[in-house]
């Protein structure tokens, strides 16, 4: 089962059903997101549309963590995932997707990159409010 990208499923402007003229392709597949856990170092390679490979992150324990005034990264380890402002559920479950709040060693962090899509966890440093 998969997800599929057609648009035969909605309906005309009309409000009539639109009528099905062929099959559905396999290029209109799309695929269920990868939702990178807290957890052991797991990646799986996806074939993608034209024979490349993406890299999905299953599970991660490490975050390579760029301080952006210094100009120095460095592999830190995660220790929670505090708050995930794409899913609620995530938050619960410990998902982690681009823009999730991180808690390292270093302190908090925000995820920048997209661990689903491109196969690695890099995150910058949240400055504390005062």
């Amino acid at each position: 089962m998969s997800v599929w990208h057609g648009n035969q499923h909605k309906k005309k402007t009309s409000g009539g059903r639109k009528k099905a003229y062929r099959m559905k392709r396999n290029f209109e597949k799309g695929s269920f997101p990868a939702e990178t856990t807290l957890g052991k170092l797991k990646k799986k390679n996806k074939r993608t549309h034209g024979g490349g490979n993406k890299p999905r992150l299953l599970g991660a324990t490490h975050v390579n963590l760029s301080n952006l005034s210094t100009g120095k990264t460095e592999k830190v380890k995660i220790l929670r995932v505090i708050k995930n402002p794409a899913n609620v559920n995530y938050d619960r479950r410990g998902v982690i997707t681009k823009g999730t709040i991180i808690e390292t060693p270093s302190g908090t962090a925000r995820v920048t990159s997209r661990p689903g899509q491109n196969g690695s966890v890099n995150a910058v440093p949240v400055s504390k409010k005062s």
